[in-house]
């Protein structure tokens, strides 16, 4: 990879892992046509390594399909079910990244994505918040990760139509992630 031209502010290099108390995976998607449901998962994990050189950073994560939150114990068991999710066949959505770039200033990283099964290229446009230590002198990085993704490339296929027209569900899903990682190494 070309030699970076990154500027980052207080940069440490090192192996990161997710501090769960201040971290989110969510995503929302287009309900009967009008509005959008948000969601969540509750257990998840990741591994994020920056690099000497930032564009050589690499992170993988997963999520784990059982703890999916949406605010609505019915909705959440059915997104559990083979009509969605399929969490006693595929437990875990899996992310490994491919590679860090620098696009007209923005970053983005690079992966791919597997769900029920299905494994896809993603790119996830990366907003980092920076470096800080906290009170008890942890060193932490913070950062926003979004993507959208089609659901059904996924397998995701479950769908009703509407009496007034459309679909229950729409096909594209926003996936955000609210990050902050503790330095271990």
């Amino acid at each position: 990879m070309a030699a970076s031209t990154l500027d980052i502010p207080g940069y440490v290099a090192g192996t990161w892992t997710i501090d769960k108390t201040h971290s989110e995976v969510g995503f929302s998607i287009r309900h009967i046509m009008i509005s959008k449901v948000r969601g969540t998962f509750k257990d998840f994990d990741a591994t994020i390594i920056t690099a000497g050189n930032p564009l050589e950073s690499s992170v993988t994560a997963s999520a784990v399909v059982a703890s999916i939150d949406t605010n609505e114990p019915n909705r959440d068991q059915h997104l559990r079910t083979n009509d969605f999710f399929d969490a006693e066949t595929y437990p875990t959505i899996d992310f490994v990244s491919t590679g860090v770039r620098e696009e007209k200033g923005d970053l983005k990283v690079d992966g791919v994505l597997t769900v029920r099964g299905v494994t896809k290229p993603v790119t996830f446009d990366f907003e980092f918040g920076g470096f800080a230590t906290d009170p008890f002198g942890n060193a932490k990085a913070g950062a926003t990760a979004t993507t959208v993704i089609n659901r059904e490339d996924f397998g995701l296929l479950y769908n009703a139509a509407l009496e007034t027209g459309g679909f229950l569900l729409g096909d594209k899903v926003t996936i955000t992630l609210e990050l902050q990682a503790v330095l271990s190494a």
